[in-house]
């Protein structure tokens, strides 16, 4: 494990607890130092300590941060993590599993090989499973007892786009790990939901704005939206009371292909 703390110890105890996995770029960036504005403690995840230096840096003066090197496909890595995560917070009380990957951008179902199929499972799917299973141990646990799950679908969670089997097998196949987990978290206080997101503009979506293929096989430019707004999004949806909770949002440029897409 390698962690980089700056926190500020005297106000630690006072606030809600969260981990954020992809926290290096894009959206987990974004989410994390949202919610570092907002007074949260939050524990970095990712695989590039480099990247998580950086969004360590954007904190606000005081601002209580743990970063630890996390793959999320490896469950020791995991377990790792939210060990990191018990003995410097006591406790989680928000899980934005966020980490995910596209795997290889355009490639037919029948050219794609087996391992980058399998490295996007590992990671979409078999991770959030980790990252949700070591938050419910804890959250069970923990006094008071509870908290929230907030996992990052896509509009592939809905609608494919050409050519991306395996990323958006695995978003669909999250919205049922998201339904389970809700109501299997009834009893313990636990809430979890999942964020939709469309076109938000980062790294991973960068190439929408000059091109992206659509359905009909002709390839045009897209629309994107701040990356903000999801952060504000999450941020919403992590402060609700456990009593609450929004089971699915949806978060799109409102121009973007997806109602009516295909």
């Amino acid at each position: 494990m390698n962690s980089v703390k700056t926190t500020d110890e005297e106000t630690v105890g006072a606030q809600q607890i969260a981990v954020v996995t992809g926290a290096g770029s894009g959206i987990g960036r974004a989410v994390a130092v949202e919610l570092l504005t907002a007074g949260w403690a939050v524990a970095l995840a990712g695989r590039r300590p480099e990247t998580l230096a950086e969004t360590a840096a954007l904190a606000p003066a005081g601002g209580a941060v743990l970063s630890v090197r996390t793959d999320v496909s490896r469950p020791e890595d995991v377990a790792t993590l939210f060990a990191a995560v018990r003995d410097r917070f006591g406790r989680v009380d928000l899980l934005f599993n966020n980490a995910g990957t596209f795997g290889p951008g355009g490639v037919p179902v029948e050219d794609l090989p087996y391992e980058a199929w399998r490295h996007v499972v590992d990671t979409n799917l078999n991770g959030a499973f980790l990252c949700a299973q070591a938050a419910y141990r804890q959250m069970r646990e923990q006094d008071p007892r509870g908290g929230r799950i907030i996992n990052n679908g896509s509009i592939s969670a809905h609608t494919p786009r050409p050519h991306s089997v395996a990323y958006t097998a695995t978003k669909h196949a999250l919205t049922g790990l998201t339904k389970s987990l809700s109501l299997d978290g009834r009893p313990y206080g636990i809430a979890v939901g999942q964020i939709d997101i469309g076109n938000a503009a980062t790294d991973m979506t960068a190439g929408m704005q000059t091109g992206a293929l659509q359905a009909n096989g002709e390839t045009a430019p897209e629309p994107v939206m701040d990356v903000a707004d999801v952060a504000r999004t999450v941020r919403h949806m992590a402060e609700l009371p456990l009593e609450a909770n929004v089971q699915f949002a949806t978060v799109m440029a409102t121009a973007m292909p997806y109602v009516g897409r295909g």
